[in-house]
């Protein structure tokens, strides 16, 4: 019970982090890699604690729903961050300090 507890905490202290982040970071890129560790991280730690809560309830077909749920948004949030980040370079949106420049070559004449 008490991974639960820390599957919990370690979901809530990557909330935490990513809301800093996203306060503190410098651009609009920054602020979208934050966002996406709070969906993504944040939230796949309150997923296994769940999960794992489920199965301590011998629960199964809850266990087994947590557990699409986890997997859909590891596969779909960092997607989803990459392409409006791609949309925001697209649009014009301006980085603070590139250091590289990979996006540019996806668009040469802009």
């Amino acid at each position: 019970m008490y991974l639960v507890y820390i599957l919990m905490a370690i979901g809530l202290f990557f909330a935490f982090a990513g809301t800093v982040g996203v306060l503190r970071m410098p651009d609009a890129y920054c602020r979208m890699q934050s966002s996406t560790n709070i969906a993504t991280l944040g939230t796949l730690g309150a997923l296994l604690g769940a999960f794992l809560y489920a199965i301590y309830l011998k629960n199964t077909g809850m266990a087994i729903k947590i557990l699409f749920i986890a997997v859909f948004i590891i596969v779909t949030n960092p997607v989803a961050g990459h392409a409006i980040c791609k949309a925001a370079y697209k649009r014009g949106v301006k980085a603070e300090k590139l250091t590289c420049d990979d996006y540019g070559r996806d668009f040469p004449n802009e």
